[in-house]
């Protein structure tokens, strides 16, 4: 499945040089797409409201611990096709700022890592 590369600072769309929209190529798009799924709300996605973080019920003003904040991240990560394995690494939490990474495997032995946080 093919994806629409995002610009990396302000996470939208994008334009090749013929003036098309950019299409995201592996393996950057997979780190995109393991990316977007750790960013989705539970319920925001229109056409599968069951996929996402359930940021809003248990996370946004819940103070989960931080082992149940990075499960729940490993399992949005693992949506991704061909990821087949994902540890998330909480560097900081503190207030309202999470800072960390998410390393993930695919299933071609490939190991990327995308960042959490500002």
């Amino acid at each position: 499945m093919k994806t629409l590369l995002l610009d990396t600072v302000k996470w939208d769309l994008v334009l090749d040089s013929g003036s098309n929209w950019a299409i995201a190529t592996e393996p950057y798009q997979v780190a995109q797409d393991v990316a977007s799924a750790i960013r989705l709300f539970l319920g925001e996605l229109w056409y599968d409201t069951s996929k996402g973080v359930p940021y809003l019920t248990d996370v946004l003003g819940h103070s989960p611990p931080p082992t149940y904040f990075q499960s729940l991240i490993e399992q949005a990560a693992l949506t991704v096709p061909t990821v087949v394995s994902a540890t998330c690494t909480i560097a900081t939490l503190e207030g309202r700022t999470v800072t960390g990474d998410v390393t993930f495997t695919t299933s071609d032995g490939n190991t990327q890592t995308v960042t959490i946080g500002p």
